[in-house]
């Protein structure tokens, strides 16, 4: 790494814009705090990954999935908490209602993308899919959603010319793709996988390759290259987390890879991320498993209503905002038998109602939801 240039600035005949070099190429690793950080992120993802083999993950990941995108979306701005993730479209208006979208489509973008990972390989092609579904009817939808730009952006400033950082032109991007992808799937210079989506997402940040969305989908990016890399069997790191809480060292140990070639700081940090998103991860489970067990000893109370409580319990931890009517269709109850069980829950002290009027009531099942804050 002590070779490593990042790239170079040339002038274009209006402004100055970073050409980032080719990053697939043989990487040689001799740092030796760095190959110790590489070491312990790789075991505190591969406990983390464990709790995919021997818990329902099906029952809990929608959960994760929303808080990845939650803390990705708030890097770029939205306001939207995870409890309102649960809730419905009409629920919100105007610039919320914007928000809630934004991390909607982020949701579903992780979806489909760890899905179509059967059948396409990691690749622009799948990217470019991410990015038409994150932009779509939100912030960036009159940007060739889909599709690589054809101008020039930068990042930060008014202008161009007061910009903190301008990418490579639109011309580049093709062969910069091309050799990011190769990277991802190269075979002769193999390097440990945690250290390869370290420097991709590095390099996908620097190419910037569409007009906007560029940080979500580069975040994005890290949690299917670990599903597609068999790292992870589920999408259950959420590393925008930490991102989020360190925003100010994300952006600038990305841009100090630029300026002063030190790609090593930035796998660092990512590293540090990977290790604590891990760690806070598997306290997570830990919890979660904890909090079953103190729900079924209070289940066992409830007796001839047990079964259907159960019923209910299962279907909080899918959708742990509770709209009764919503309730009652999705676990096929009458109303009346659902808010039977609401009053026992409450008086369990498992859910609380959030809104305080008489109608319209929302619930949340907060004990749930505080295992991911």
């Amino acid at each position: 790494m002590k070779h490593f240039v990042s790239g170079k600035y040339i002038y274009t005949g209006t402004h100055k814009a970073f050409f980032p070099e080719n990053i697939n190429r043989k990487w040689i690793f001799d740092d030796n705090e760095l190959l110790n950080l590489l070491s312990k992120a790789d075991r505190s993802l591969g406990r983390l990954d464990m709790f995919s083999k021997y818990v329902d993950i099906d029952l809990y990941i929608r959960t994760h999935i929303a808080k990845e995108a939650t803390q990705s979306n708030k890097i770029e701005g939205t306001q939207t908490q995870m409890e309102e993730v649960f809730m419905s479209e009409e629920d919100f208006s105007g610039e919320k209602r914007n928000d809630w979208l934004e991390v909607q489509n982020y949701i579903e973008a992780i979806n489909k993308a760890v899905v179509q990972l059967h059948q396409l390989p990691f690749s622009s092609r799948l990217i470019k899919e991410a990015h038409k579904i994150i932009t779509r009817g939100v912030r960036g939808k009159h940007k060739h959603p889909g599709e690589f730009r054809r101008s020039q952006n930068w990042i930060g400033g008014a202008t161009i010319a007061d910009a903190v950082f301008v990418p490579p032109p639109p011309t580049e991007i093709p062969g910069l793709m091309s050799d990011l992808e190769k990277f991802a799937h190269d075979t002769e210079n193999p390097i440990p996988d945690l250290l390869k989506i370290g420097i991709i997402h590095y390099q996908f940040e620097t190419i910037h390759p569409f007009l906007d969305g560029n940080g979500r989908v580069g975040r994005l990016l890290i949690m299917l290259y670990l599903v597609s890399r068999g790292l992870l069997q589920r999408p259950i790191l959420y590393i925008s987390d930490f991102f989020e809480r360190h925003r100010n060292l994300y952006y600038d140990n990305l841009m100090r890879v630029r300026t002063h070639n030190d790609i090593g700081q930035w796998l660092k940090f990512f590293l540090t991320g990977i290790i604590e998103t891990s760690e806070k991860g598997i306290k997570t489970f830990d919890g979660i498993l904890q909090l079953q067990k103190e729900i079924d000893i209070q289940l066992k109370t409830l007796k001839s209503r047990e079964g259907n409580a159960r019923k209910l319990i299962e279907y909080l931890y899918q959708q742990p905002v509770l709209i009764p009517v919503r309730a009652a269709e999705k676990i096929g109850l009458s109303m009346a038998s659902v808010y039977k069980l609401i009053r026992d829950l409450e008086r369990m002290e498992i859910i609380r109602e959030i809104t305080g009027g008489h109608r319209g009531r929302i619930y949340v099942f907060e004990k749930y939801l505080k295992l991911f804050k």
